[in-house]
């Protein structure tokens, strides 16, 4: 099977250059999801949302002759725009500042970790909620965001984009804390920013793979099949996908009562969401039917262990996960982490396995890899990859036989 992943891999980040939600790379990897897994004998239920693609050309700030690096923010409306320059570096800052129609620089404490997209139900603290209404009651022309390194919450790019929102209508850019001090020297000056970015139309599908007679009775196994743009995405999250095909197969003789579920969610690295809506939606009042979620995000990379982490379990269960992960060599248990769809899960008090890798787990706040060019399939161990689908596929077996 590792010829096959080989396969999967090379065709999801290769052959297919990029795949966000929205897009006709994100499309071509639904497409291909849904023909390898309904080949393999599985009913796929495939639901249409709508959903926005974005293009951009670059953006430039020029303040008195003085050039500054900026990035348009990720969904944001493209702007052509001259007028003052504010600042605002805390949020009593920002209160007190009047930037209606001005160009308004964000930076220190505003901008230490992304700000959640305004409608994002999901995970959205109070203080990123106070700085989204402060700026749309201040409605300034623009925004800049000078910002460092945020891993948990925006992967490994640097600069972050403060905002990554396609429900947010004012204009934004991105840019590094080092040009943003440069800046800070300009205040009160006029400045010219143009960003030539645009939202696309456009439309995605999430996936459901399903085996078995009693759909009142399910293990749940999620994955992640969309990627940021400018990413290949391959620990983030095609190794998670190639799992589930690969499960496809280990278990297309499956006939037992509990029915497994194969979700290729679209939406985790998208401001909305919506496939994750979407099983939300169409499971209200049925997650006391699952069993248990395996959710996979992260796994497969070159250096050390897998990992699987317990949310939750009942002792009995436990004990079974515990005997399968001792038979393989390459996986242990890992420590508990938050930052992926099985929090849906637990959320509505599923039992959950978390599957990734022990480096990633132990590295989210500090890695520099998810979100950027160098989440290449060269950073991918195919073997692992395959280690896991073994591994899920003999706790599905211990669990239904």
């Amino acid at each position: 099977m590792v010829h096959t992943c080989t396969e999967y891999l090379n065709k999801l980040c290769l052959e297919i250059s990029e795949r966000p939600v929205g897009s006709d790379g994100n499309r071509q990897a639904t497409r291909f999801f849904r023909d390898i897994v309904t080949s393999f004998g599985w009913e796929v239920d495939t639901t249409l949302f709508d959903a926005m693609d974005w293009k951009e050309n670059g953006a430039t700030l020029t303040v008195e002759n003085q050039s500054f690096q900026v990035i348009p923010s990720p969904y944001s409306i493209g702007c052509d725009f001259y007028g003052e320059l504010v600042a605002a570096g805390t949020l009593q800052e920002l209160e007190g500042l009047d930037c209606s129609d001005k160009i308004l620089l964000l930076c220190g404490e505003l901008t230490r970790e992304q700000l959640m997209p305004k409608n994002f139900v999901f995970y959205n603290p109070e203080h990123h909620q106070r700085i989204i209404f402060l700026l749309e009651q201040k409605r300034p022309a623009a925004i800049l965001s000078a910002t460092s390194r945020n891993a948990a919450l925006a992967g490994g790019i640097y600069p972050f984009p403060l905002i990554e929102d396609g429900d947010f209508e004012i204009p934004s850019v991105y840019l590094t804390d080092e040009e943003g001090q440069k800046l800070i020297s300009m205040v009160g000056r006029k400045a010219l920013l143009v960003s030539r970015c645009m939202r696309v139309p456009g439309i995605g599908y999430n996936l459901i793979g399903r085996l078995g007679k009693n759909a009142r009775k399910r293990i749940v196994i999620t994955a992640h099949i969309d990627a940021k743009k400018g990413t290949p995405g391959a620990i983030d999250n095609t190794t998670g996908v190639i799992i589930l095909m690969l499960l496809a197969e280990l278990l297309q003789d499956y006939s037992g009562q509990t029915m497994i579920e194969l979700v290729a969610f679209n939406g985790e690295d998208y401001y909305a969401a919506p496939g994750q809506m979407i099983y939300l939606d169409q499971n209200q009042d049925r997650f006391g039917e699952i069993l248990l979620n395996i959710n996979i995000d992260g796994a497969g990379y070159f250096q050390g262990l897998s990992a699987f982490s317990l949310f939750d379990l009942k002792d009995d269960m436990r004990s079974q996960v515990l005997d399968v992960i001792a038979a393989f060599e390459g996986i242990t248990e890992g420590p508990q982490w938050i930052q992926g769809d099985h929090s849906i899960f637990i959320q509505q008090g599923v039992p959950a396995i978390a599957v990734s890798s022990l480096w990633f787990i132990r590295n989210i706040d500090q890695q520099e890899i998810t979100h950027t060019p160098k989440d290449h399939p060269r950073i991918v161990d195919c073997q692992k990859v395959v280690e896991i689908a073994e591994a899920i596929h003999l706790l599905i077996r211990n669990e239904t036989e």
